[in-house]
C-alpha cells in the first residue's frame, strides 16, 4: 500500500520529467500524456481498492526522516483517509478528461509542450497536498500548485493582461502563505511531535484550556482560515478569481472550476478540530461564507464573458461549503465538493461549443436575441418582477459591476502601505544607510565577541525591521532589476542574521537556509547580467522583455533562481525558512511575524521583475538579433 501511495504522488512528476525532456513534438507529448494519466490511475485505483480491502482504515506512512536537529523534525509524511481518497479520486478523473480533453484542444498551439509541463507540475503537487501526513508537507505541495497556477494563468505571455493577472493571483497565493508559515511553525510550538493529521483528531480529548492556549489556538485557527479563504477565493478575495481566467479553457477547468478552488474547503477538513474547536472560530468560517455567497451571486449576474459567471457560481458553491463545515457538515461538504468540481470542469469544457454555437444562432436570427428567455416573466404579476425598488436595484447593479469593491479594498489595507513605506526607504540618502551600515557592523562585532551578553538579543530587534524594510524597499523598486534582486538576497541574510543573533547555537540551520539562497541568488546575478547587458531598462522600465520567447534558456535559469530566492521546495532553502521560524518562535514569538512578512513581500516583489523581463510580446528584430547571435 506504501508503494502505491508513493507513485500516486510521484507518477505526475515523472511525467513532467518526459515532457519537459522531450524533443516537443505535439504526437510525442500526447503519447506520455495519455500514458501518464493511465498508469496514475492504475495506481491510484490500485491504492483505494487496498484502503477500502483494509476497511476504510486510516493510513500513514512516513517515508524518511529529511531533517532532524534538536527537536526538530521534517518527516516525509503521507495519510491516507475518506477526505485524502475523495479528493484523490476527484484528482485523478479530471485530470485524465483535461488530458484527453488537451491533447486536440491544444492542437497546433505555440505552447503545446509547456501547458502539459505545468498542469503535470500542478497534478504533482495537488497530490502532494492531498496525500500530506503534515501542514509542512502540505505547505511544500501548496507552492507547487502556486506557481503552477502563476505559470498557466500567464500562458499566453504576449498579450499584458493574462501577464497582470497571474500577478495579482500570485499575490494573493503569497499573502495567504502567511497563514500556511505561520500556521505551521503554530503548530510546532502548539503540539511538538502531534501535529500528524493522523494525530488531530485526538488532540483536544484531554486538553488542558487556560487563557496562553485559548489565545494561541485561536490565532492559529485564523491564520489557517486565512489560508484558506485566499486559496477558494472567498470574501475578501473573490475578485482574483475571475481574472484568472485568462489561460487556456482547460485549465480554467482543472483549477479554478473543479481542484484548486476547492483546496481551501480541504484545508479546513484536514485542520477541523483546531479551528472547530471554538464557537468564535466556526463563526468567522459562517461569516465568510455569507458575505461571500452573496457577492459572488449578485457579481456572476453582471459578468459579460461566461467563463467569469462560472467562476462567480464555483465561489459561491464554495461558500456554502464553508457554511456547512461551520456547521459541522463535513460529509455533506466533501460530497457538496465532489459534485461541484465536476459540474463545473463539465460547464467551462463545453463553454467554447456554447459560444460558438450561440454565435450561429444569433447569425441566423433577423430580430433581437437573447440568451435568456424574458418571455416567461411576462405572465408574472408586476410585485413579483420587480420587487425591490428602482434606486435599490441600481444600487445593487453597480455593487456588483464592481464586485464589491473588493480589490480596492484589500490593495488599499495591504499593498498600499507596503509601496509607500518602500518607496520612503528608497528616497534614503545613501550617507544614512552607509551609516546605518557601520553602525551595524560594529554593533556586530560587539556580539560575536561576547563584549556584552545582551548585545545579540537587542541587535537582532534593528536588524529584523531592517530586514523588512529591505524587502519593502524591495516591492515598491521597478526601474532596476539589480536592484530587486539584491535587496531580496540582503532581506534574506539579514532574516538569518537576525535569528542567529537570537539564537547563536542555531548557526547550522541559518547556513542550511542560506546554502539555498547564495546560489540562486549568484545564479540570477549572472543571468541578469547576461539578459542586461545591452538593455536600458530604467528608461523603459514598465515595457515587458519577452526574454522567454528571444532567450528562453537564460529565461528558465532565471526562473529556477527566482524559485529557489522564493523558498520553493527544490532547495534546502524551504526547509530553511521553516527552521528560521521555528527558532524564532521558540525565543519571541512576534519576531516570526516579521521573518513570514519579508518572505512574502520578496516572493511577490521577484514576481513582478521576473514577468517584466521574460513576458511579452518580442519585437521581430530583437528576436533576429538574438538568434544571429
Amino acid at each position: 500500500m506504501s508503494v502505491l501511495l508513493l507513485a500516486c504522488v510521484f507518477i505526475p512528476l515523472l511525467g513532467f520529467t518526459l515532457i519537459f525532456f522531450s524533443d516537443g513534438g505535439e504526437r510525442k507529448v500526447a503519447m506520455i500524456s495519455l500514458w501518464m494519466t493511465r498508469v496514475n490511475g492504475v495506481a491510484v485505483i490500485g491504492l483505494l481498492s487496498m484502503w477500502a480491502a483494509s476497511g476504510f482504515n486510516s493510513f500513514e506512512y512516513q517515508w524518511f526522516q529529511l531533517y532532524q536537529h534538536g527537536d526538530y523534525q521534517f518527516p516525509i509524511l503521507f495519510y491516507l483517509d475518506r477526505v485524502g481518497a475523495a479528493y484523490l479520486f476527484c484528482v485523478w478523473a479530471i485530470f485524465s478528461i483535461i488530458v484527453k480533453y488537451c491533447r486536440v484542444y491544444m492542437h497546433r498551439d505555440a505552447g503545446y509542450q509547456r501547458f502539459f509541463q505545468t498542469i503535470f507540475a500542478f497534478v504533482f503537487g495537488l497530490n502532494i497536498i492531498v496525500l500530506s501526513g503534515s501542514i509542512d508537507i502540505l505547505f511544500a505541495g501548496w507552492e507547487v500548485v502556486g506557481i503552477s497556477s502563476f505559470l498557466l494563468i500567464a500562458f499566453y505571455r504576449h498579450r499584458w493582461q493574462p501577464v497582470r493577472n497571474a500577478l495579482r493571483a500570485y499575490t494573493i497565493y503569497r499573502f495567504c502563505d502567511v497563514g500556511l508559515l505561520m500556521g505551521a511553525w503554530m503548530s510546532h510550538l502548539l503540539f511538538h511531535e502531534s501535529q500528524h493529521f493522523s494525530q488531530m483528531s485526538g488532540l483536544f480529548d484531554n486538553y488542558v484550556s487556560n487563557p496562553v492556549n485559548y489565545a494561541a489556538l485561536s490565532l492559529l485557527s485564523v491564520l489557517i482560515i486565512l489560508a484558506a479563504s485566499g486559496k477558494s477565493a472567498q470574501f475578501p478575495f473573490c475578485f482574483w478569481l475571475p481574472r484568472a481566467m485568462e489561460g487556456p479553457t482547460p485549465s480554467s477547468a482543472i483549477f479554478y472550476g473543479a481542484l484548486s478552488i476547492h483546496l481551501g474547503v480541504f484545508l479546513l477538513l484536514r485542520t477541523m478540530p483546531i479551528w472547530s474547536f471554538h464557537y468564535l472560530t466556526r463563526l468567522i468560517v459562517l461569516a465568510i461564507g455569507l458575505l461571500t455567497v452573496m457577492i459572488a451571486s449578485l457579481s456572476e449576474r453582471t459578468q459579460s464573458n461566461i467563463k467569469g459567471q462560472v467562476a462567480y457560481a464555483s465561489i459561491a458553491q464554495v461558500g456554502f461549503m464553508f457554511i456547512e463545515l461551520a456547521l459541522g457538515l463535513e460529509t455533506l461538504a466533501l460530497l457538496h465538493f465532489m459534485s461541484n468540481a465536476f459540474l463545473r470542469c463539465y460547464q467551462l469544457l463545453v463553454s467554447p461549443s456554447i459560444v460558438a454555437h450561440l454565435l450561429r444562432v444569433e447569425g441566423a436570427v433577423n430580430s433581437d436575441f437573447y440568451i435568456k428567455d424574458r418571455q416567461k416573466l411576462q405572465f408574472l404579476p408586476t410585485s413579483l418582477r420587480d420587487v425591490l425598488p428602482d434606486v435599490l436595484q441600481n444600487t445593487l447593479y453597480v455593487f456588483a459591476l464592481q464586485e464589491g469593491q473588493l480589490e480596492i479594498l484589500v490593495r488599499s489595507l495591504l499593498w498600499d502601505p507596503l509601496k509607500r513605506l518602500g518607496a520612503a526607504m528608497s528616497r534614503v540618502s545613501t550617507w544614512i544607510k552607509w551609516l546605518a551600515a557601520v553602525a551595524l557592523v560594529i554593533w556586530l562585532f560587539i556580539a560575536v565577541n561576547n563584549v556584552s551578553s545582551v548585545a545579540g538579543v537587542y541587535l537582532s530587534i534593528p536588524v529584523s525591521v531592517l530586514m523588512v524594510l529591505v524587502a519593502t524597499s524591495a516591492f515598491s523598486q521597478k526601474h532596476s532589476p539589480f536592484k530587486v534582486w539584491n535587496s531580496v538576497a540582503m532581506s534574506s541574510f539579514l532574516a538569518a542574521l537576525a535569528v542567529w543573533l537570537m539564537v547563536p547555537d542555531a548557526i547550522y540551520d541559518e547556513l542550511l537556509f542560506l546554502s539555498g539562497i547564495v546560489p540562486s541568488w549568484l545564479l540570477g546575478v549572472w543571468v541578469l547580467s547576461r539578459l542586461l547587458k545591452n538593455e536600458r531598462f530604467a528608461e523603459t522600465s514598465f515595457r515587458y522583455r519577452a526574454f522567454a520567447q528571444t532567450r528562453p534558456s537564460l529565461s528558465l535559469l532565471l526562473f529556477i533562481s527566482f524559485l529557489g530566492m522564493v523558498g520553493f521546495p527544490i532547495t534546502p532553502a524551504f526547509l530553511g525558512e521553516d527552521l528560521l521560524l521555528s527558532h524564532a518562535s521558540g525565543q519571541h514569538p512576534w519576531f516570526a511575524l516579521g521573518i513570514t512578512i519579508a518572505f512574502v513581500v520578496n516572493g511577490i516583489a521577484l514576481a513582478r521583475m521576473f514577468l517584466r523581463l521574460s513576458m511579452g510580446r518580442a519585437v521581430r528584430s530583437e528576436v533576429r538579433e538574438f538568434r544571429v547571435g
